[in-house]
């Protein structure tokens, strides 16, 4: 029985240590590439700022308010492994019309505190004719507000809108590494896990091999 017990941890603990051996690998290739993605754009950048000016292509042009545009979202999944993905912001971009309170404006001189004066009754009767019709060309004057917030914009048109091919490409390779990045941090998880259980699965073939190498003695003893 413990012979049996040990065949079959042996075989377990080769089973995880090729699935260890090919997370590592797996592990390499990813940060390699996401190396290379972070020089490509870099030096993209350095040609923008070669075409543009150092000026032009820099921390001064960042907007004042800014939202992510890409979440990173960590889940745990039913064997235990930690799962990494990213998620894009939906793009927002409000138009809201609000009304303030409506002022209208007064056309004309003030009754109150002004002297009357005696006119004649053809005179008077002109004057609140012009009067009325001037009341009925005289529209309302309303107040509007127009507020435009869109936080979430494409952060190469704080550069400009004709912008160089270079820097869309820096903007290709970074939103690589974002996603790449979520990957890495996916196997890097599952390294440590794996790991782990080898490190229990080791134990546990140490003490059935005690247990067998004392079964094997007693036999002899025998």
């Amino acid at each position: 029985m413990g012979v049996t017990e040990l065949e079959e941890s042996s075989l377990l603990l080769d089973d995880k240590l090729l699935r260890f051996m090919d997370l590592l690998e797996l592990l390499a290739e990813k940060r390699a590439t996401l190396n290379s993605l972070i020089e490509q754009g870099w030096f993209s950048i350095s040609k923008a700022r070669y075409s543009m000016g150092n000026k032009q292509v820099s921390a001064l042009q960042y907007a004042s308010e800014t939202e992510p545009l890409v979440y990173v979202n960590a889940r745990t999944l039913d064997d235990g492994e930690v799962d990494f993905c990213t998620e894009k912001a939906e793009q927002k971009s409000s138009y809201e019309p609000e009304k303030d309170s409506q002022s209208i404006e007064d056309i004309g001189p003030q009754e109150e505190g002004v002297r009357r004066r005696n006119r004649p009754k053809k005179d008077t009767m002109e004057k609140e004719d012009r009067e009325e019709g001037s009341d009925k060309k005289t529209p309302e004057v309303t107040s509007v507000k127009i507020s435009h917030h869109s936080p979430q914009q494409d952060p190469l048109k704080w550069f400009g809108i004709l912008v160089p091919q270079s820097l869309k490409q820096a903007q290709s390779s970074f939103k690589q590494v974002i996603e790449l990045s979520a990957e890495i941090a996916t196997l890097q998880a599952a390294v440590v896990k794996t790991r782990q259980e080898l490190k229990h699965d080791i134990e546990d073939k140490l003490i059935l091999q005690e247990k067998a190498s004392a079964v094997q003695l007693e036999k002899l003893a025998e």
